[in-house]
């Protein structure tokens, strides 16, 4: 996946608008109804499951890589910040990305999966779609960091609705804001603000990402059977798992999620 970095609640230039949380898009399916199934189950109970375990080996490999691949890009990022103290901000939460890297990596060990096996299924996507989203300068990789990864964090949440309870807190604390939002967001406005003809190059920009990212979430399911089970069918009846109406239902709260960013950002979506 991309990486998974959050937008944080922060006030835009003018005070008027705030950046969006990456929660907003998945707070209808995960705060809806009490957790069932192995929803409800801690790790010891729902890991029983073969297929379930190998889900969640899954999806813990494609977050880890992906919190990877954020730290490499934030790092690369920080290379055409335009000021000393921008380069030490994209510095800093380069190191949040590796931070949460190391978790997965440590939680991956600690259920008995080899962490390097379990990401190197998800290397090549990742790593396409970074080569194909690079940005041109400083204020591409900020709208990337603030919509496009904020994009796969919102399916992750979504998907986090369906784990068992330690697996969810996981998933959900590494998902954790990283600074970008208000940083993000005070920067492209002001950029804006300087030259107007800048936010019409940046909106076609974030809506490639759009595009670029659904697809990337996507992929990593149909390609991983039993992650793909667990989701839309569930696991021996125990997972709920998204109906057909539920997907669509998702990714309509993700392009709404998104819609919000981009006028936060002071963007057309």
């Amino acid at each position: 996946m991309p990486g998974t970095t959050n937008a944080a609640d922060a006030d835009s230039t003018d005070g008027a608008e705030t950046a969006v949380t990456s929660g907003d898009a998945a707070a209808g399916a995960a705060g809806a109804a009490e957790p069932a199934g192995i929803a409800a189950q801690d790790w010891a109970t729902a890991s029983t499951t073969p297929q379930y375990r190998a889900a969640v080996v899954d999806l813990l490999g494609a977050l880890a890589y992906g919190e990877l691949a954020a730290f490499e890009r934030l790092a690369e990022d920080a290379k055409m910040a335009p000021t000393l103290a921008d380069k030490a901000e994209l510095a800093k939460m380069a190191s949040a990305e590796f931070h949460h890297f190391e978790r997965l990596r440590d939680r991956l060990a600690a259920i008995d999966a080899e962490p390097t096996e379990a990401m190197e299924p998800f290397a090549k996507g990742v790593d396409d779609f970074h080569r194909q989203t690079a940005p041109s300068d400083w204020l591409e990789g900020l709208v990337k960091a603030y919509v496009g990864d904020s994009i796969a964090s919102d399916f992750y949440r979504e998907v986090a609705a369906h784990l068992d309870a330690d697996t969810r807190a996981l998933v959900l604390g590494v998902l954790d804001d990283t600074g970008h939002g208000g940083f993000a967001v005070e920067k492209v406005r002001a950029a804006i603000e300087a030259d107007p003809r800048v936010g019409g190059r940046l909106a076609l920009w974030a809506r490639r990402l759009m595009g670029e990212a659904l697809s990337q979430a996507q992929r990593v399911v149909a390609e991983r059977d039993a992650l793909s089970t667990m989701l839309v069918g569930g696991v021996d009846g125990m997972a709920a798992g998204f109906d057909l109406a539920a997907v669509g239902e998702m990714f309509t709260r993700i392009t709404k999620a998104h819609t919000k960013r981009m006028a936060a950002l002071g963007l057309a979506a």
